[in-house]
C-alpha cells in the first residue's frame, strides 16, 4: 500500500505542480502568489501558440477520420476473411502497439525522407493515419467478432444486397465503438509528441513539438497553462471514449422496454 502511494504521488504530484502554477499570477514557477488567468490570456495572445494548436486539431480530426475509415475495414475483413491471410494480418496489426514508438517516428522520417517527401503537416497526418489504426482495428475487432452473422443474412433475405447490409445493419451496430475508438485516437494524436517530432517541417509544429522547443529555454507560465488545457482536454475525451459504449447500452436498453 505504501509503494502505491508513491508511486502515485511521484505521478500526480509534478502534474498537480503544472496545473496549481497556471494560475499563479506571478512569473514564477517556484513561489504562488495568488490565483490568476493571467497565462491563460497570454497562451490565447499568443499567435504562435495558437496556430500550432490549429494545427494539432487539424491533424488529430484528419488521423481520425483516416484512422477510423481504414480501421473499420480491416476489423471486418480480419473477422471476416477466416484464412492464414487473415490470421497473419491481424498478427501484423498487432506490431505498432507493442513497436517503440521513437523507432516508428524515425522508420517514418527516414521513409519520406527516402522518398524525396518533404517533411510537412501531410507527413505528421500520414504517420499519425498509418500508426492509429492499429488501435480503431484491436477495438472494433472484437466487437465485429461477437456480430451475429445472421442478421445480416436475413436483412439479405429480405432483399439487401451485402453492401447495403453493412451499411443499415452492421455499421449501426459497430458504431458505440467506431465512436468510442474515434474519440480516442482524437485524444491520442492530439497529446502525441514522438511521432510528430520526427515527422514534423519547421513551420507551423505540433503543439507538443512546439512546448517542447520552449522548454528547452525554459519553463514559462504560459506553457503550464497549455499543459493544463492539453490535460484537461484528453481527460475529457478519454472520459467521453469510455462513457459512449455504456450510453449506447443503456439507450438501447430503455429502446426494447418502449418497444421501439
Amino acid at each position: 500500500m505504501a509503494v502505491t502511494a508513491v508511486f502515485f504521488a511521484l505521478l500526480y504530484v509534478p502534474i498537480g505542480v503544472v496545473v496549481l502554477f497556471s494560475f499563479n499570477s506571478q512569473k514564477s514557477l517556484t513561489v504562488f502568489d495568488h490565483v490568476s488567468l493571467r497565462w491563460y490570456g497570454a497562451f490565447l495572445r499568443d499567435d504562435v501558440l495558437l496556430n500550432s494548436l490549429g494545427m494539432s486539431l487539424r491533424v488529430s480530426l484528419v488521423a481520425m477520420a483516416g484512422s477510423v475509415l481504414l480501421g473499420v475495414a480491416l476489423a471486418l475483413g480480419l473477422v471476416r476473411g477466416r484464412n492464414r491471410l487473415g490470421s497473419f494480418a491481424g498478427l501484423v496489426m498487432l506490431v505498432p502497439l507493442i513497436t517503440p514508438e521513437i523507432v516508428t517516428g524515425v522508420a517514418a522520417m527516414l521513409l519520406f525522407k527516402g522518398l524525396g517527401i518533404t517533411l510537412s503537416t501531410t507527413t505528421v497526418m500520414l504517420a499519425e493515419i498509418t500508426f492509429s489504426i492499429s488501435y480503431v482495428t484491436v477495438i472494433l475487432r472484437s466487437r465485429v467478432a461477437a456480430l451475429n452473422p445472421e442478421i445480416e443474412e436475413a436483412a439479405m433475405d429480405l432483399g439487401a444486397t451485402r453492401r447495403q447490409a453493412v451499411r443499415l445493419v452492421t455499421l449501426p451496430a459497430l458504431l458505440p465503438s467506431i465512436l468510442a475508438s474515434a474519440v480516442l485516437v482524437f485524444a491520442l494524436v492530439f497529446d502525441d509528441f514522438v511521432l510528430a517530432y520526427f515527422t514534423t517541417g519547421v513551420d507551423p509544429q505540433p503543439l507538443s513539438v512546439r512546448i517542447y522547443s520552449a522548454i528547452r529555454f525554459g519553463v514559462q507560465p504560459t506553457i503550464n497553462a497549455v499543459g493544463t488545457l492539453m490535460l484537461a482536454g484528453s481527460v475529457g475525451l478519454v472520459a467521453l471514449a469510455l462513457a459512449i459504449p455504456r450510453l449506447f447500452g443503456r439507450r438501447g436498453g430503455l429502446d426494447l422496454l418502449s418497444g421501439k
